[in-house]
């Protein structure tokens, strides 16, 4: 900012005005603020994030192997490998983990299930296990 100034002989002269440190200590102090509120709320929703990514994997397994089941005829009790269901998927792999999760398929008359790895929210319990039917817990 330019501050023109009037000096004792009527001449103006220009004078770069500068934050002072009291101001940049005040701002530096609200971003500290704002950082203080946000972080939480980012690892809270990267956990939540993360959840409906594992659901959403468990829904795309369930698909692949039923269609599995479908194509190859096989029974209730057939139990398909990650091989098996890979031609099934976008890119032809299977879902790679999101989160250190690792992914149990069954037999077609199971629904697949996920052993919860590592979150960045500590409130969904990682020993739990993951399945499509259970209702979302809320990070």
């Amino acid at each position: 900012m330019l501050v023109y100034i009037t000096d004792t002989s009527g001449k103006r002269r220009r004078r770069r005005a500068a934050f002072t440190l009291i101001e940049i200590m005040i701002v530096v102090m609200i971003m500290g603020l704002l950082a203080l509120v946000a972080i939480p709320n980012v690892k809270k929703y990267l956990g939540s994030a993360k959840y409906q990514s594992i659901i959403a994997n468990l829904k795309a397994i369930e698909l692949a192997k039923l269609t599995w089941g479908n194509e190859s005829r096989k029974g209730d009790d057939a139990v398909p490998t990650e091989t098996d269901l890979d031609p099934y998927f976008g890119g032809g792999h299977f879902p790679a983990a999101i989160a250190g999760e690792v992914y149990h398929i069954g037999s077609l008359k199971e629904r697949p299930t996920a052993t919860a790895g590592t979150w960045l929210s500590p409130t969904i319990d990682t020993d739990k296990e993951i399945a499509l039917n259970e209702p979302k817990q809320a990070p």
